[in-house]
Parts: C-alpha cells; sequence; structure tokens
C-alpha cells in the first residue's frame, strides 16, 4: 500500500544510523507503535510522552531493561545537553512548539549525532483542509493543525543542523483511493513511488522522512 511506503523508508534509516550501544530519544512515543522496531536494534531506548497512561501502557508491553519510560515535555526536555546519539520522533512534531521542538533536539543531541523523523507535510491543500474536517469533528486539536511541518520548518533544520537530507512520499496520495479502484493496490503502488523517485512536487506530497547530523 503507498502509504506505507515513508514507514518502511523510515525504519530503514533507523536501521542505518541506530547502533546497539547507542543512546536513543523517542519524542511523542505514544503506546509504543514505534517503539518496538527501536528496541530490535538492541540500543538503549528513552521513550518519552506528554501521556503517563500510554506509557504505562507501553511499559506493560515491552518487558526488557533496554527501555526506559518518562513523561516528558518535547518543548522541555529533562535531559543534559548532548545526551544521546541518535533522536527519532514519529509524527509528533506537531504536539509542540515547533522552534521550542527544534531547539530542545539540537541541544540534547549530541555532536556528530543523528535526528530521525517521519511526518506529515502541510503544504498540500487538500491535507490541510482534511485536517481542518478532522478537526471540526472535535479529533484534532486546532494547535496540533497550526503546527503541523511544512516546508519552512524543514527549512529551519537545515539551518540549525550540519547536514539535513529528506525523503518525500505520496506527491499523488490524494488520487490513491481512484486509483486503487482503476489498477488495483499494487500497481498503485508502483505508480506513486515511480512519481515520487522521478519528481519532486514537495508541495503536494503527505510524508516526509528527514534525517538530520549535528
Amino acid at each position: 500500500m503507498p502509504l506505507r511506503v515513508p514507514y518502511i523508508y523510515y525504519r530503514k534509516m533507523i536501521q542505518e544510523y541506530v547502533y546497539e550501544s547507542a543512546n536513543v530519544l523517542e519524542i511523542g512515543a505514544g503506546m509504543g507503535e514505534n517503539t518496538e522496531f527501536l528496541l530490535a536494534t538492541g540500543a538503549k531506548v528513552y521513550a518519552t510522552d506528554i501521556s503517563e497512561h500510554s506509557l504505562s501502557v507501553m511499559g506493560k508491553r515491552f518487558n526488557t531493561n533496554k527501555l526506559t519510560t518518562q513523561v516528558a515535555d518535547m518543548e522541555k526536555l529533562p535531559f543534559a545537553d548532548q545526551s544521546f546519539d541518535v533522536i527519532v520522533s514519529a509524527g509528533s512534531l506537531s504536539y509542540g512548539d515547533n522552534d521550542k521542538v527544534l531547539n530542545e533536539i539540537h541541544r540534547v543531541l549530541k555532536v556528530k549525532g543523528v535526528f530521525i523523523v517521519i511526518d506529515s507535510l502541510n503544504n498540500n491543500p487538500i491535507y490541510r483542509f482534511n485536517r481542518y474536517i478532522h478537526y471540526l469533528k472535535g479529533e484534532r486539536s486546532l494547535s496540533v493543525i497550526e503546527r503541523a511541518p511544512d516546508l519552512k520548518l524543514l527549512d529551519k533544520y537545515g539551518q540549525k543542523f550540519d547536514k539535513i537530507e529528506t525523503q518525500f512520499f505520496g506527491s499523488i496520495s490524494y488520487l490513491v483511493p481512484l486509483m486503487n479502484k482503476i489498477f488495483g493496490e499494487q500497481s498503485s503502488t508502483k505508480i506513486v513511488n515511480n512519481i515520487d523517485k522521478i519528481f519532486t512536487i514537495k508541495r503536494s506530497v503527505f510524508k516526509f522522512v528527514m534525517i538530520v547530523k549535528k
């Protein structure tokens, strides 16, 4: 399915950059939807979230001394400067003030450390409208919508960090439901992937994976 492709790439980047002796910080970890894959690397994982309940569920889910859970506000992380080799985030950037979160990530990341993030991009008007509908239904807060990552935010990360690599996915994802009916899921996935590889239509993409190095 086309929507799985960016997550496959995100996990591929984790496999590439996370090593067994690394200290890894996961921000906005939730109930551990992506934590299991981090733990599989053998690294020491510090999973943080603003929700104590979510972390409690995670703690029961994973029984390993490689995992430490801690309630934390991503705008003010309770860790010393340069504490982590790798920091990861999956869909959580919009839950904090963008500038504060960026500065905290930079602060607690070691020199030559890596920040890996997968998130939605908010430049496509179709996706912005869809998120606003979810807000009207009470399924999202207005602050989360307003803080959704956009190309300007990615530029800020590029200015703050030493190196940045970004892959964009789903430049025609809004057409996938129709394409599935016409071409089938497998063929639709190939078409979407090929368009993403050939054309860089940043303003219409659905997801991005960004790797920044300090």
